[in-house]
């Protein structure tokens, strides 16, 4: 972890990170994207307290229930201001707006109450090459008192030229995709107020002009929009203490229908991942590739 930590004071504002984030991605002012080094400070905030109206307008647009638990995902809205503020600061290595949220890992060990103050850290490390760019994780913790409860690691690819060969793309195949477990129906009106729930405003999400200007149709779902969603499938089915591995594929072009699947595992019988749990995906009902893939250990 990094050494320095700054203590905050109160929730950053993500309308002020994202001005600050637009501002840092203009290529007059912004960042080159050249940096090998990462901010050395840990953000961190104590005391903050859920706000239940915001938790239930949140299991409401993701189709999940509201009770006194918070869903695996919840927390991310809760860290997500601070991991922006850390990535809009002046020694973080490229842009916020236009990276890429291409994996998320959560490990929750034991439920979180609604009524729990939760102190909450966030620090960047593991700065590396990818094929496409340059890739880095934003690691968040939560802990109440001294015991950790919750922890995070989001990883952010920067695209650029690399020199790396291209990968060669695999053949397409027409199969018509399996029953799926069920289907969701969203829409611009559901990603605009998972936005307000979120605090996730990034223009690909909420703009159509935001979302042309870099390389989308039209506005696409939040990635953990649909990280949530999925989870609908499977709600009372998930042990206490479990990861939840999340790999983003193509994004949900708004508006869309979208395939969920669940299958349930147990022991080592899913290819790679120990422990029982589920593997789930969100597909595209027509040719069946991937918005998401997921595990649940």
């Amino acid at each position: 972890m990094a050494g320095r930590v700054i203590e905050l004071d109160r929730q950053p504002s993500t309308l002020d990170i994202y001005a600050r984030a637009a501002l840092g991605s203009l290529p007059v002012v912004g960042k080159s994207g050249g940096r090998r080094s990462l901010p050395e400070q840990t953000l961190a905030l104590k005391g903050l307290r859920v706000d239940t109206d915001n938790l239930a307008a949140y299991t409401r647009v993701c189709g999940l229930r509201f009770g006194d638990t918070l869903p695996i995902t919840y927390p991310f809205t809760l860290v997500f201001p601070t991991v922006m503020k850390l990535m809009v600061s002046a020694e973080f290595p490229f842009p916020a707006i236009g990276s890429v949220h291409t994996d998320n890992v959560i490990e929750q060990l034991r439920p979180i109450s609604a009524s729990e103050p939760l102190d909450l850290k966030v620090h960047a490390e593991n700065l590396r090459a990818h094929p496409k760019g340059t890739q880095v994780d934003l690691v968040s913790e939560i802990n109440v008192g001294r015991e950790l409860v919750w922890r995070q690691v989001s990883s952010f690819l920067k695209m650029h030229p690399t020199g790396a060969p291209r990968e060669e793309k695999a053949p397409r195949t027409e199969e018509t995709p399996p029953q799926p477990m069920r289907t969701l129906r969203v829409d611009q009106k559901t990603i605009s107020k998972y936005a307000a729930v979120s605090g996730d405003r990034n223009p690909i999400h909420v703009s159509s002009l935001g979302a042309k200007a870099f390389g989308f149709p039209r506005t696409i779902a939040h990635g953990m929009w649909s990280a949530a969603a999925v989870l609908g499938a499977v709600e009372g089915r998930v042990a206490d203490s479990v990861t939840y591995r999340v790999k983003f594929g193509k994004p949900v072009v708004l508006p869309a229908t979208v395939n969920v699947y669940a299958d349930e595992v147990t022991g080592d019988s899913a290819s790679g991942v120990g422990g029982s749990g589920w593997d789930l995906a969100m597909r595209n009902p027509k040719k069946g590739y991937p918005h998401l893939t997921a595990t649940l250990r």
